[in-house]
């Protein structure tokens, strides 16, 4: 097989690309950009239009996918996950193809047809996802936590189940590292929940998730819904805050190691028990983790025993969730100075769309919790005055901004990531380059570019 290095393995898709982009190429300057994976891909390829009358077919855009395949297979012979690539038009009107491997210091990129945020500090991850729950003092399970009755209404309900013994529920709890709370070993006393003791019955399955309110998880299935199994991009989760209100239900972690996830409510929610409850909640409760959020959790019902007798609907969400009061946005729709954003508690401040006199930061200098920044293009007055913010660990600039912090050699060295904010069209080769010097203060493994001529019977 081919490396991804080698000219063989882009050469189908290069003629698909330089035919279907030949107008924006052959324009000076003109590039196309592209990104292929293991799973997926975004090519600069036209698609045929269908066949009047019918959707359309495999067949319609077999020579993309059998281009891509060949990278693919490229990727796989080199144990890479997946590759950018650019492909321009030099002067005598050589093709170019630039070959991006962006390494394990760089995140995906969004705004950037390759760079993400750069992870300066090996295995950092933000704050909130080093957030561990704090005491609840008085917590205590629910009146309506009753193990008994939980058990006696699940055998009245599913007679034929066959349940955990002893030894299987001491073994969960040994590779949990954590005991499992009295309703939970009561549920799993009736059923374990194991596909096998059914005989591959859906119905059976159906008989079990109806009565307990859950696509119920087997007892080998249980997992901790710590910070760690909810991963997210710093690009997003630098703008995350952990917040708790004295009266939530829920404490507004990421994660926590008191969160058991026994079921999913057939959306992609998981359900747990939740042994870390916040100031008004109880120990034992049930939440509803929601796979849209990378933050949070809701809750569904005071014990499990409630949520198996009572059936409630839905789950109630700190109110703090969607706007916590950690964060500050300043932008054409939102806060309209950044004196207003500043407070004792603000985490994160980012600064948007602006179209007023670019922003100075002395009101948020010495903020001792202030750890996010992100300022979009031309909205600083001077950069320089970051210098003044000494706990970031994640900043977020243009390449203009970063510029100037990288001349004046006034780049934050507290951070643990970073990104390069991308509007409008910018050339990708100056911001691959600008990545590489902030990545090389760290000593982090660069951006590599290999840049492959194509033959001539490449081009059309």
């Amino acid at each position: 097989m081919s490396s991804i290095r080698d000219l063989t393995a882009w050469e189908p898709l290069l003629r698909l690309v330089r035919d279907s982009g030949a107008e924006r190429l052959d324009a000076p300057g003109g590039y196309l950009t592209g990104q292929i994976g293991l799973g997926s891909w975004s090519v600069p390829v036209r698609r045929p239009f269908p066949v009047p009358g019918r959707a359309a077919q495999v067949e319609d855009m077999q020579d993309e996918f059998t281009a891509v395949e060949r990278v693919q297979d490229a990727l796989r012979a080199d144990g890479a996950d997946g590759v950018s690539f650019m492909v321009e038009t030099a002067p005598g009107g050589r093709t170019l193809l630039h070959v991006i491997e962006s390494g394990p210091a760089v995140e995906p990129g969004f705004t950037s047809p390759f760079v993400g945020a750069l992870l300066l500090v090996e295995n950092a991850v933000p704050e909130p996802w080093r957030r561990l729950p704090e005491d609840a003092p008085g917590a205590a399970p629910a009146p309506s936590a009753d193990p008994a009755l939980l058990e006696r209404t699940l055998r009245e309900r599913l007679p034929d189940a066959i349940g955990a013994t002893e030894e299987e529920i001491a073994e969960a709890e040994a590779r949990l590292g954590v005991a499992l709370p009295g309703e939970l070993k009561a549920l799993y006393r009736v059923t374990r929940a194991r596909w096998q003791d059914w005989g591959d019955d859906y119905e059976a399955a159906e008989r079990v998730g109806d009565a307990v309110g859950c696509e119920l998880f087997s007892l080998d299935e249980l997992y901790i819904a710590d910070a760690a199994s909810r991963p997210c991009l710093w690009q997003f989760a630098a703008d995350d805050a952990v917040v708790t209100a004295p009266d939530a239900a829920v404490q507004g972690l990421v994660g926590s190691p008191g969160w058991i996830v026994f079921g999913d409510n057939g959306g992609g929610d998981r359900l747990a028990l939740d042994l870390t409850p916040g100031p008004g909640g109880h120990t034992g409760q049930v939440i509803v983790i929601d796979h849209e959020r990378t933050i949070g959790a809701g809750l569904r019902a005071d014990s499990l025993t409630a949520m198996v007798t009572n059936r409630p609907d839905g789950r109630h969400q700190s109110r703090d969730a969607d706007n916590p009061p950690a964060v500050a946005r300043v932008n054409i729709r939102a806060l309209d100075s950044v004196e207003a954003a500043a407070r004792p508690e603000l985490e994160v401040l980012g600064i948007g769309v602006w179209e007023g006199e670019p922003l100075g930061l002395a009101p948020v200098v010495g903020l001792p919790r202030l750890r996010t920044l992100t300022a979009c293009p031309g909205t600083l007055a001077d950069p320089l005055e970051i210098a003044g913010l000494k706990g970031l660990e994640y900043l977020s600039l243009g390449p203009e901004d970063w510029r100037v912090l990288l001349d004046a050699g006034a780049v934050p060295r507290n951070l643990s990531a970073a990104h390069i904010e991308v509007q409008g069209e910018a050339h990708p080769l100056p911001i691959l380059d600008l990545a590489n010097e902030l990545l090389a203060l760290w000593d982090r493994p660069l951006i590599t570019r290999t840049v492959l001529e194509a033959r001539p019977d490449t081009d059309r």
